[in-house]
C-alpha cells in the first residue's frame, strides 16, 4: 500500500524559512515523479513544484521561482520542499503527491489530475 506522510510544516514569520518531507513507503519511485501542491480554504489545489525521479529535472509555479526548492533522498525515499523567503500569501495546507505503479501519468508536473497518490497535507502559516 502506497503511503506519504508529510511533516515540516508550521507558522514562521514573511522572510522565514521551512522545509517540507515526504516520506514514501509501499513503493520505490524510481523511473517516476512526484510533487507539491498547496491548497487555501475554498481555492483549487495548485501545483508548487515537481521533480523526475529519474534524471532530477525540476518545475516550479512562477509564484515559487527563486524561493523554493524540491529536492530528492533516493536512500530515505524522500522528497523535501525547501521553502525561503516565505510570503504570506504562502499559506496553505501543503500536499505531497507522486504517480505510484497502477495509474496516473508525468505528462505535467504541475497539474494535480496526473498523480494518482497523496499525502494529508501539513499547514503552513506565514505571519506580515
Amino acid at each position: 500500500q502506497v503511503q506519504l506522510v508529510e511533516s515540516g510544516g508550521g507558522s514562521v514569520q514573511a522572510g522565514g524559512s521551512l522545509r517540507l518531507s515526504c516520506a514514501v513507503s509501499g513503493y520505490t519511485y524510481s523511473s517516476s515523479c512526484m510533487g507539491w501542491f498547496r491548497q487555501e480554504p475554498g481555492k483549487d489545489r495548485e501545483g508548487v513544484a515537481g521533480i523526475y525521479t529519474e534524471g532530477g529535472t525540476t518545475v516550479y509555479a512562477d509564484s515559487v521561482k527563486g524561493r523554493f526548492t524540491i529536492s530528492l533522498n533516493d536512500a530515505k525515499n524522500t522528497v523535501y520542499l525547501q521553502m525561503n523567503s516565505l510570503k504570506p500569501e504562502d499559506t496553505a495546507m501543503y500536499y505531497c503527491a507522486a504517480v505510484s505503479p497502477g495509474g496516473g501519468n508525468c505528462a505535467n508536473l504541475l497539474r494535480r489530475y496526473g498523480y494518482n497518490s497523496w499525502g494529508q497535507g501539513t499547514q503552513v502559516t506565514v505571519s506580515s
